[in-house]
């Protein structure tokens, strides 16, 4: 069989990667690590070309397109009507700061002035694809820090287009005048008529035309899919990215209310195209080039790790955001970009900088994401040994509105933690029945409609120890934990029992071990939803077959079936 074959290719690639996956895994690891690994490995092997491979030309990119296809229909325009002067301010602010630090670093590490430029801007940007894969392995997408990092990226990836044009400008002519301007205003003009043909269709066109399409599944998918490819592909035709066009194509969806049903059916091919970009990013680090720059490669790293980091921190906190939120938020874009590789790509093909740059950059790119893959995979537990240091960057005295302590003192109340699915029917009922009680949710989406709805509710990460100072915790009768997470109830457990010893502590599980553990750590009563709801059907079937009868709205037979209220 030909080494050029894409099924060989595809069955060799995937097989080591499912191979170190398994084993990541079973290191409790995040599985990027594995397929940076597997690129890393086939760059060494190198059983085919892989600059010139079917499986790593194309197909990447389609992932990166349908990873920001699914964040534009998650974005809330008035989300980002409140969060986006924090945004704007700490994204701009980072690439101007970090880009001036990496510069400066590169000029002592004796780099060339125009170098030195290009790895302080390459510095600068983090990346989205990594962000996006490590916030839904995480189940954080929807949290505060969460969208502070996604529209932060979105703003460094708009910034990083613009950098692309000014160079290949530099590289054809020479800056200045209004020749040279002319350009960049005929981009300015296209970037609005792009987001005003966005909301345009989303508000007069599209909605009709999944309207008639969600008749059928496969249709709907089919059709999602064409617009995707479509808008994405004007986008590039207009000089931009396939990342802003496929983010742009989602955000027409959003308000869509098929949007869900779309999301469901995508992200199975999102994850299959998304690991074959992380492996051809691990496979672009070319070592047998890097011995003797390894100790700048390692600088950079560091600088990406810990310095930028560093910036974002001191800039967030002059919001007012808590420091779980800003820690979080800049421990997400602790790492370099997959645009940077592209920024030093059209700087050597400009004969600006030397290739050795690129490469350096490169194995900067692979090793940061790897190590802050795993930092972001563990940041609950670096939180809490490093929670009084972060502390010294917080603003005291002041508060986001989002983060705000509910100021109403309360007593033998009912503390539910997660407002959300599991958690909707409880404070519905608390509140139905005027139940003092307090809810915490880390969707700032949840949070406003809960604040609209004039229910008592605090924003905030259980995973976030000072939190329950919040919650007036030694006052409680009865403490609900929703979320499963093993971790954010064990925290939860101790700390209950450390301030109030009194209150019964109800806890979510996931399995019969999960729950024994919570038991013997001193929960009174641990739920399994899944369990529960599988017990109760069988219930039913056991006792009322053949003809089943579920009392509380579902039926079998001749009569309707409807849903459990």
């Amino acid at each position: 069989m030909s080494m050029d074959n894409l099924f060989y290719q595809l069955a060799l690639v995937l097989s080591l990667a499912s191979f170190l996956g398994l084993v990541v895994f079973k290191l409790k690891l995040p599985l990027v690590v594995a397929y940076l690994i597997t690129g890393l490995l086939l760059s060494i092997i190198r059983l085919f070309d892989i600059g010139h491979s079917p499986v790593f030309e194309i197909l990447p990119e389609i992932g990166i397109a349908f990873v920001l296809f699914l964040i534009g229909m998650e974005l809330k325009l008035s989300e980002l009507k409140v969060l986006g002067r924090p945004i704007f301010v700490t994204a701009f602010g980072q690439i101007i700061v970090t880009t001036f630090l990496g510069y400066l670093v590169s000029n002592v590490l004796g780099f060339g002035k125009t170098e030195s430029l290009y790895l302080g801007l390459g510095l600068a940007f983090s990346s989205t694809v990594v962000v996006v894969k490590m916030l839904l392995e995480t189940r954080d997408l929807n949290s505060l820090y969460g969208k502070l990092s996604i529209g932060m990226l979105l703003v460094e990836d708009m910034v990083a287009i613009v950098v692309l044009m000014l160079i290949s400008l530099s590289s054809s002519t020479k800056l200045g005048g209004i020749e040279s301007l002319a350009p960049i205003g005929i981009l300015i003009i296209k970037a609005i008529g792009l987001f005003t043909l966005t909301f345009v269709l989303a508000k007069f066109i599209l909605n009709k035309v999944f309207e008639y399409t969600a008749k059928s599944v496969e249709l709907l998918f089919i059709t999602s899919i064409t617009w995707c490819f479509a808008f994405t592909s004007l986008s590039v035709l207009a000089g931009f990215s396939v990342e802003i066009g496929a983010f742009l194509a989602g955000v027409a969806l959003a308000s869509s209310p098929y949007h869900l049903q779309i999301q469901a059916k995508i992200k199975p091919m999102r994850d299959f195209f998304l690991a074959l970009f992380f492996i051809y990013l691990g496979s672009t680090a070319e070592l047998s080039e890097l011995s003797a720059t390894l100790p700048i490669i390692l600088v950079f790293t560091l600088y990406a790790l810990i310095i930028k980091p560093a910036i974002y921190l001191v800039i967030l906190s002059r919001f007012g955001f808590k420091k779980h939120t800003i820690f979080r938020t800049s421990l997400n874009l602790s790492q370099v970009s997959e645009f940077s590789l592209i920024v030093l790509l059209v700087g050597v093909n400009a004969k600006l900088i030397d290739p050795i740059t690129l490469t350096i950059m490169a194995a900067v790119a692979v090793l940061s994401i790897t190590i802050s893959s795993v930092l972001i995979a563990t940041s609950k537990v670096l939180y809490k040994h490093m929670s009084t240091t972060i502390g010294i960057f917080e603003r005291k005295g002041f508060s986001h509105h989002f983060e705000q302590k509910v100021k109403k003192e309360l007593d033998a109340h009912v503390i539910v933690i997660g407002a959300h699915r599991v958690g909707t029917p409880i404070v519905k009922y608390l509140h139905e029945h005027d139940i003092p009680f307090i809810a915490l949710d880390f969707n700032p989406s949840i949070v406003g409609d809960l604040t609209n709805q004039g229910i008592n509710v605090v924003y905030g990460d259980i995973g976030d120890p000072e939190i329950l100072d919040y919650l007036q915790i030694e006052r409680a009768k009865l403490v609900i934990c929703t979320a499963s997470d093993l971790l954010d109830n064990e925290l939860l457990i101790n700390l209950v029992k450390e301030k109030n010893s009194d209150a019964k502590i109800v806890a979510r599980a996931v399995d019969n071990q999960h729950a024994s553990t919570l038991k013997n750590l001193g929960a009174d009563y641990v739920l399994l939803p899944e369990k529960v709801s599988g017990d109760y059907i069988v219930h039913q079937i056991k006792h009322y077959w053949p003809e089943v009868n579920f009392k509380d709205g579902i039926v079998f037979g001749n009569k309707a079936i409807s849903t459990i209220a």
